[in-house]
């Protein structure tokens, strides 16, 4: 027998990160009750994303235009190649505007368990791209977790002998941080990435 069509749409909007099956409820009734003013845009805006959405072939975040609207800019710099997982990281480095150069998306990090091998995340584009007379610095900006850790070093390891100063970013206490509510994975990177007083 054939899922009701209400339930299957509870289904898959509670198959999205981060939403459950009551979060997902809540959405369908919120979509239902407002059809005209919220549901129909939606709907509009997937549509047009499902067709005009395109990765980039130089750096691999996901635009309408191709080359994305981040390496179009002229006004960026070519000197640094900051190397992230996903767009999540990318919009966070954008939306923080202390970064003014170029991306490149891996889509992942490197995984034993879940079959990600280098071939998966495009790390011969990066090498490439690193290998161009304008690339000075390349920042792994990377989580760290395992998975993050072990592509970091996969990454440095291939860009050891080209001529990119390598960078990562800072670890450790965040700004407004307490010491005691921070864990010991925390505290650990923090003084050993401690700096001298300027």
């Amino acid at each position: 027998m054939a899922e009701p069509p209400l339930q299957h749409l509870v289904r898959q909007i509670g198959r999205l990160p981060g939403l459950g099956p009551r979060s997902a409820r809540r959405i369908v009734l919120h979509l239902l009750q407002r059809r005209e003013s919220v549901l129909q845009p939606l709907l509009a805006s997937l549509e047009t994303m499902a067709a005009a959405i395109r990765q980039c072939d130089t750096c691999r975040n996901w635009d309408v235009t191709n080359p994305c609207g981040i390496c179009a800019d002229s006004a960026r710099s070519d000197k640094t190649i900051c190397v992230v997982e996903d767009m999540a990281d990318l919009w966070a480095l954008e939306r923080s505007g202390a970064y003014h150069g170029r991306y490149h998306v891996l889509g992942g990090t490197l995984s034993a368990l879940e079959g990600v091998r280098p071939d998966d995340l495009g790390v011969a584009a990066l090498l490439i791209r690193a290998s161009q007379p304008e690339a000075q610095e390349v920042i792994l900006a990377l989580g760290a977790t395992v998975d993050g850790q072990t592509t970091a070093h996969y990454l440095a390891d291939s860009l050891a002998h080209s001529e990119v100063r390598l960078s990562r970013l800072a670890r450790g206490v965040p700004v407004g941080g307490r010491l005691d509510y921070m864990d010991d994975g925390t505290l650990m990177a923090a003084v050993r990435a401690r700096q001298p007083l300027e």
